[in-house]
């Protein structure tokens, strides 16, 4: 996903009264809007708190479970709370017009994370991952691996409507000619329904060769359904989890990208209070993304608190 950087000034969007007289965070509620419930989302609010707690600022959580009109419930519940900014973790692209609107009539700045719409002008600003380059970065190492031998691939997506479409993407698109997309289906971010998929995807493609799963909570189903049915499918997945990096290690997964859930969150709560008292920060922050294979294990990023 391509966003400029640059340093944000913000006009009309929030009551510098949300600033305490030292200029610091003393007197900011945080409203945290988050979109599920998989170990990504728990990483991102625990990194959210964490950091809140040391910027002396409020937080107040609410979680949407994947579903759009709960996201705007949630949005609407916070704004009738008077928080001084709205933080959101989306569950869907398409709603965040909505989202935004919303949050946009009652004075309250919206900052968002992970994703972004392709107008920036009606928010605060956003911490985003390149989920097509995460892909991208995925399909560079089946096409490296594959070389020139015809391959095919299974994809494994997660829930439909934001980071997952973007994810899938971009490894499609990035794949080589000689590496075919056999099967995409969506595991919903959980690990029992992306086993289903994944046994399903074996049976019908005996001769898959690689499989993209669009997290790691998913590609550890996925390689159960590989293991029980005696196939060799290589993994590639996404985030950098304690657990993903060990499966790294030790060859159940191939590789992964690492994209800190830790990260995302700290830096939303620093630029968000920073933009909110109308200080320096990037508007769009892009996450650091990396490949992480056996070779670079050591340059992964912590992903979780604990």
């Amino acid at each position: 996903m391509a966003a400029a950087l640059g340093i944000a000034s913000l006009s009309a969007c929030g009551d510098d009264s949300a600033a305490g007289s030292d200029g610091s965070a003393k007197s900011v509620t945080l409203g945290f809007v988050n979109g599920a419930t998989t170990e990504f989302h728990t990483c991102l609010q625990k990194a959210i708190e964490s950091e809140a707690g040391a910027e002396g600022a409020k937080v107040i959580t609410a979680n949407s479970k994947q579903d759009p009109a709960a996201e705007l419930s949630n949005i609407e519940d916070m704004i009738s709370r008077s928080v001084s900014v709205l933080i959101v973790q989306t569950v869907n692209v398409d709603a965040l017009k909505n989202d935004i609107a919303k949050a946009k009539s009652a004075n309250i700045p919206i900052f968002l994370t992970s994703v972004i719409t392709s107008d920036t002008s009606n928010i605060l600003g956003a911490v985003v991952v390149d989920l097509n380059g995460v892909g991208k970065l995925d399909a560079g190492w089946v096409a490296k691996d594959a070389g020139s031998a015809d391959a095919e691939a299974g994809v494994i997506a997660g829930a439909p409507g934001a980071a997952s479409d973007l994810l899938v993407k971009g490894f499609t698109e990035a794949l080589p000619a000689n590496v075919k997309v056999v099967a995409n289906q969506p595991g919903m971010f959980n690990r029992a329904k992306a086993q289903d998929v994944a046994e399903n995807m074996i049976q019908a493609h005996p001769n898959l060769k690689y499989a993209f799963v669009a997290n790691e909570d998913m590609a550890f189903g996925a390689l159960q359904a590989f293991q029980a049915a005696g196939k060799d499918v290589k993994i590639v997945t996404a985030n950098g989890t304690d657990e993903g990096l060990a499966a790294v290690k030790d060859g159940r997964f191939a590789a992964t990208v690492a994209n800190s859930a830790t990260t995302i969150g700290q830096l939303a709560v620093k630029n968000a209070i920073t933009l909110l008292n109308k200080g320096q920060a990037d508007k769009i922050a892009n996450l650091p993304i990396a490949l992480i294979t056996k070779d670079n294990l050591s340059e992964a990023p912590k992903y979780c608190l604990s």
